[in-house]
C-alpha cells in the first residue's frame, strides 16, 4: 500500500484525493492545506491539517497547488530526503527544493470539481531527478489505472501548451458558439452531437485530415456571409484569424 500526503485543495487535489482513496493500492494518510476551511468537509474521511510542521511520514508528498506556490511551499516542507512531486504541466521539476527527492506527477486532463473523472483514461506524465524513483512513480500512476509516460520538463511544457489549444481555447470557442446561438434563441444542445463527432474523429484520423468547412474548401461566399452575420467585433476577428489559418494549412488563398 502506497501512502500519500496531498498538499493543496484545488480541483486537481480534490480529484486526486478521490482517486487515491478509491484505489486498493494507495492510501491518503493526510491532506494539508494552508486554509483549513477548504478541506474541513473531508475531516471525517482523512486526517486534515493546516499545520505544515505536523505532516506525517509518507511514501510520497503530492503538491497539487498553484504554479506560483510550488517553489515556496517546497522550501517550507519540514523534512529532507523524502519524495516530493508536483502536478503542474508548466513548472520545472527543478523548482522543487533540492533538499528532497523531486518528481512530477502530471495528470494531463481538465479538472472541474463538479465533473467526475475516469482516471483509467487519464495519461500521467512522470519525471524524476533520481532514477531510483522512476519505477515507483510508474506504479503510483498504475495504481489509479492510468498509463504513465516518462516525459522531460521540456516535453511536458510543450504538452501543456498543446493542451491549452485543444482544451482551453476550444472551450472558449464553445462559449462563443453558445453566445451566438443563444442570441437567436437556439438551443445549444443541438450543437453537442457535432462537438462529440469532431472529438471522435481525431481518435482515429489526424486533425489535418479531419478538417472540413468553408475555409478548407475556400467557400468565399459562405465566409463573407458568416462575417456579415457576426455582430461582435471580437468574434469577427477570431473567425477571420482561424479562417486564415485553415486556408494557409490547406493551401487556399
Amino acid at each position: 500500500m502506497i501512502s500519500v500526503v496531498i498538499l493543496g485543495a484545488g480541483n486537481v487535489a480534490t480529484h486526486l484525493f478521490k482517486a487515491f482513496s478509491a484505489s486498493n493500492h494507495t492510501e491518503v494518510i493526510q491532506w494539508y492545506n494552508r486554509s483549513y476551511s477548504a478541506i474541513s468537509s473531508f475531516a471525517n474521511a482523512v486526517d486534515t491539517t493546516d499545520n505544515i510542521s505536523k505532516l506525517k511520514m509518507a511514501d510520497i508528498y503530492i503538491m497539487a497547488v498553484s504554479d506560483d506556490s510550488i517553489a515556496q511551499l517546497s522550501k517550507t516542507l519540514p523534512f529532507e530526503n523524502r519524495l516530493v512531486a508536483h502536478t503542474s504541466g508548466s513548472v520545472s521539476i527543478h523548482d522543487l527544493d533540492k533538499k528532497n527527492q523531486r518528481a512530477v506527477f502530471y495528470p494531463l486532463q481538465t479538472f472541474s470539481k463538479e465533473a467526475k473523472v475516469n482516471f483509467s483514461e487519464v495519461p500521467i506524465c512522470i519525471e524524476v531527478t533520481e532514477k531510483k524513483n522512476l519505477q515507483f512513480m510508474k506504479e503510483l500512476a498504475e495504481a489509479l489505472g492510468c498509463t504513465p509516460y516518462r516525459i522531460t520538463t521540456e516535453q511536458r511544457q510543450t504538452l501543456h501548451l498543446s493542451a491549452v489549444f485543444v482544451n482551453n481555447f476550444t472551450n472558449q470557442l464553445y462559449r462563443i458558439a453558445h453566445e451566438i446561438s443563444d442570441a437567436k434563441s437556439i438551443n445549444f444542445d443541438i450543437l453537442k452531437p457535432l462537438i462529440l463527432e469532431t472529438a471522435k474523429k481525431v481518435q482515429h484520423m489526424s486533425p489535418y485530415t479531419a478538417q472540413t468547412g468553408p475555409a478548407k474548401r475556400n467557400d468565399k461566399k459562405t465566409i463573407k456571409r458568416h462575417l456579415k452575420q457576426l455582430e461582435n467585433e471580437e468574434h469577427k476577428m477570431i473567425y477571420e484569424l482561424l479562417t486564415a489559418s485553415i486556408k494557409k494549412t490547406h493551401g487556399q488563398r
